[in-house]
């Protein structure tokens, strides 16, 4: 019997698949992507990806993983998914997705951004015109590394639009991932919402230096940060207000936006709210009853932030519960978006 191409291609996707389907962990490596010529900082990046090896649960810091360290990867995996912290952050604030999206048969890559994780915050103390700009340029230089990596280029897939790449992030990992997307931050429109609304949104607008340098006089222009090898992205509990409202207008890639109900780290109507209803082919969730740190998790000590303890949860909140929700709803919106 001849089998058509078409006929060959779909056996093809088939055992694909099913590569995917059997691989049940995932596994888990560190690598550090060297600074540039420039002043970039080193890059240190947690990998989870799809593997056959056997996983356990190991504590790093405040957080446990469970993974398999330095597992022998999958032959292929679906695609590379870029995944960044929110301000103060590190790698493993959300490992629990990291390694369902892994566990699905996708790369992943969870950087510590430099100058913003709980380490070291010299970011937020310089301009906001760099705070905002460095971001999103971080996340591409962790693209540009893994594509041009003999290890894991050749492992993620690819179709007639090239690799298959996609971003999440938290907080003000969300704004770098709509950044990304293609989202324009423009720093005049965080400066006159603070004059406005400070007593309504103050955590956001009592951040350090980067609020109070939005507000001087000399305010410079932050060139499109967009990376079109960025296919899809998924922004939990976003930085919203800073983005043009024209720029969200024209985002065209497949688009989820999450808004924690009751946050008070990003009050929604100003962020989540504010990116929905300009960007009117985005799906939108909107989490009941959660705060702004419902996306990451749970640490095994207290955490403190601007807004309390990061483990902390409104009564009657659940955060494993819509944490597993979550590791079911991640890998398949980038199943779709990619399909």
């Amino acid at each position: 019997m001849r089998l058509s191409i078409r006929q060959i291609a779909l056996v093809l996707s088939g055992l694909l698949i099913s590569a995917h389907a059997m691989a049940s962990n995932a596994g888990w490596r560190q690598i550090t992507i060297p600074g540039s010529a420039s002043d970039a900082a080193p890059i240190t990046v947690a990998l989870y990806y799809p593997t056959q090896a056997p996983a356990r649960s190991i504590a790093m810091g405040p957080f446990t993983v469970r993974v398999a360290i330095q597992g022998p990867p999958e032959a292929a995996v679906k695609g590379l998914i870029v995944l960044s912290h929110g301000t103060g952050g590190t790698e493993l604030v959300h490992s629990s997705l990291a390694e369902a999206l892994a566990q699905s048969g996708y790369l992943v890559a969870a950087l510590r951004h430099p100058g913003d994780n709980w380490q070291d915050r010299s970011l937020l103390q310089q301009s906001a015109g760099r705070y905002f700009t460095v971001r999103p340029q971080q996340v591409s230089r962790v693209i540009d590394a893994l594509l041009g990596d003999a290890e894991w280029s050749g492992r993620i897939a690819r179709d007639a639009k090239g690799p298959r790449v996609g971003a999440a992030g938290h907080s003000a990992g969300g704004y770098t991932v709509l950044a990304l997307a293609g989202g324009q931050p423009d720093l005049p429109l965080m400066t006159s919402h603070c004059d406005g609304h400070r007593a309504e949104d103050p955590i956001f607008c009592s951040m350090g230096q980067v609020s109070q340098s939005a507000a001087s006089s000399v305010v410079p222009v932050i060139p499109s940060l967009i990376d079109t090898r960025v296919r899809a992205v998924v922004a939990m509990a976003p930085v919203g207000v800073i983005f043009s409202a024209q720029s969200l207008s024209g985002i065209r890639i497949p688009t989820a936006i999450y808004e924690a109900e009751q946050d008070r780290f990003l009050v929604p109507r100003f962020h989540a709210e504010w990116i929905a209803r300009n960007m009117p082919g985005a799906e939108m969730h909107r989490v009941a009853n959660a705060w702004h740190f419902a996306f990451m998790d749970t640490p095994g000590m207290p955490i403190p932030s601007e807004d309390g303890d990061i483990g902390a949860n409104p009564p009657g909140f659940n955060r494993q519960a819509y944490l597993d929700q979550l590791k079911r709803e991640l890998p398949l919106f980038f199943d779709n978006a990619f399909r």
